[in-house]
């Protein structure tokens, strides 16, 4: 520490920022270049405290970005996930294996019958390094109601009720 006009001068060695191999997203082409990025780290299937720091440190950019410009808000799960299966070159079969669960099941969600469950929106956001709250919103849901029973008071009340 060196002393000016009685003041402690301390030196601080600065890092040149170009050194940096990942910087803060400024736009969308670093944005989907990250993106690339960590899909390829996490396909490669490589192990390794360094390689487990660099998906951590793209994703949290990834995150601030999604945070900062997505609006997801505006648009329903059903809608951002028939984007997110555009924008990956996926189709339905994909979804089939990746969440677990039958065609028929994904057709139902992706067709507005069925809602999501919290174990099909934790393995989406995990997925696709979305925040859970992306898939975790209300939509309408298109339900079939039968003829017979067009009285909402029977249909949602106790089941001591009869029906004609």
């Amino acid at each position: 520490m060196q002393k000016t006009n009685n003041i402690p001068f301390i030196t601080i060695k600065l890092i040149d920022m170009e050194t940096l191999k990942y910087k803060v997203i400024k736009n969308k082409t670093q944005y989907n270049q990250y993106c690339n990025q960590l899909e390829d780290l996490v396909m490669s299937g490589a192990k390794g405290k360094a390689v487990q720091e660099e998906i951590d440190l793209l994703t949290l950019l990834i995150e601030k970005w999604d945070e900062a410009h997505n609006t997801f808000k505006e648009v329903d799960p059903i809608r951002l996930l028939n984007s997110l299966l555009t924008d990956h070159n996926m189709k339905p079969k994909d979804l089939v294996e990746l969440l677990g669960v039958s065609k028929g099941y994904v057709s139902e969600i992706l067709n507005y019958k069925k809602g999501l469950s919290k174990d099909v929106i934790r393995k989406l956001s995990e997925y696709f390094k979305l925040n859970q709250e992306a898939f975790n919103r209300p939509y309408q849901l298109k339900v079939h109601i039968t003829p017979k029973v067009t009285n909402a008071r029977v249909m949602n009340g106790r089941k001591n009720h009869v029906l004609a």
